[in-house]
């Protein structure tokens, strides 16, 4: 849309553009996201672009002061975060200011609530604004798939997904994208949320390439069932525990597994142990070392070495491949997939307006 001019002389542009869940959502959206994050992750491992680190203020009942809520009681690990980061060779620059919550599920509210500012670097105009919480879902989900398409067997089938949430979903969407998934097996805390997460499956979700064929879902009573056998296992719990919730030994040899949940740097998914045998992939090393509680666990036990730790940039140039092991990919979110995330939905949407 064209600017007009004022009586200032200054050029009126058009407003930025709002983008809700409805604008980020559908498979083609989400290979775009995908394809945009292995660009950036490329650029971070060149040294062409950098990830500033996010600032987090935490209250709660691990806060300095050991806080309790307005009614007297002690509560959870709370958090209030801000990220930003610039992707000079896309000209584009991203806020992003989110909430943690994570008793919200609890209360039937969102475990994260924020907002996203995407910037032109040149002119310093705010191009959009788009819903936090659905970003990350988006921006998370599509870094577990950027891993899963570079680490997981090529014919892998049988998904295992721990959580019911609106990560959980972004997980079995962005797997689905990148592997033709034919089943899935379910694993949470609440047996009610975990039914409707299984329905919602059957549902929506699908691979392209097997039009007509849906996947086969199932509940399961442990966690241990869910993980038997499965070649992708994905993990997006609000847990804060040391305790792993899936064993090292329950893996099947030659899985791939994506790690992305947890509430503060120290909550552990996955045992720590299986990190000694396995191909450990993490966005960048200085990240998994600061927010990363398995990496942590298993360097501060000496299972493993920081040079074991392979960046997703080195997998996308080609520096280093997964060699079969099973693979074990642990995120912890970057301000710099936010801003490509941003980016490659705006772009979309700038392309489809016309």
């Amino acid at each position: 849309m064209s600017g007009q001019t004022g009586q200032t002389g200054q050029t009126r542009q058009a407003g930025p553009v709002t983008m809700g869940a409805r604008d980020m959502a559908g498979r083609d959206r989400l290979v775009r996201v995908i394809d945009a994050l292995a660009e950036v992750f490329a650029d971070l491992s060149a040294g062409r672009t950098r990830s500033p680190a996010r600032t987090i203020i935490e209250h709660g009942v691990y806060g300095t002061h050991g806080e309790h809520d307005a009614h007297g009681e002690r509560g959870p690990r709370r958090q209030l975060l801000a990220g930003t980061a610039v992707w000079e060779r896309r000209g584009v620059g991203s806020v992003k200011i989110t909430t943690l919550t994570p008793d919200n599920p609890d209360r039937g509210l969102p475990l994260i609530h924020g907002v996203v500012v995407l910037t032109d670097l040149d002119t310093g105009r705010i191009t959009a604004l788009l819903d936090g919480a659905e970003l990350t879902a988006v921006r998370t989900g599509a870094v577990a798939g950027l891993a899963t398409r570079l680490c997981a067997p090529e014919d892998a089938e049988d998904l295992a997904v721990f959580g019911a949430g609106v990560q959980a979903r972004a997980l079995v969407r962005a797997v689905s994208a990148v592997r033709p998934i034919r089943s899935v097996r379910v694993f949470s805390r609440t047996r009610a949320r975990t039914e409707t997460f299984a329905e919602w499956i059957r549902a929506t979700a699908g691979h392209p390439d097997r039009p007509g064929r849906p996947i086969e879902v199932s509940v399961c009573d442990t966690a241990k069932d869910a993980v038997a056998d499965a070649a992708v296992i994905c993990t997006a719990t609000s847990t804060d525990g040391r305790t792993p919730l899936v064993a090292a030994d329950w893996v099947a040899p030659g899985a791939h597994i994506n790690v992305i949940g947890g509430t503060h740097e120290d909550a552990i998914e996955v045992d720590p142990a299986l990190l000694a045998s396995a191909f450990v992939v993490v966005e960048e090393r200085a990240a998994a070392l600061d927010d990363a509680g398995e990496v942590r666990a298993a360097l501060a036990d000496g299972l493993i070495g920081v040079a074991e730790l392979h960046e997703l940039g080195a997998l996308v140039t080609g520096a280093t491949a997964a060699d079969g092991r099973t693979s074990v990919f642990r995120g912890v979110g970057m301000a710099i997939e936010d801003t490509a995330a941003a980016a490659a939905l705006h772009e979309t949407a700038s392309a489809e307006a016309g």
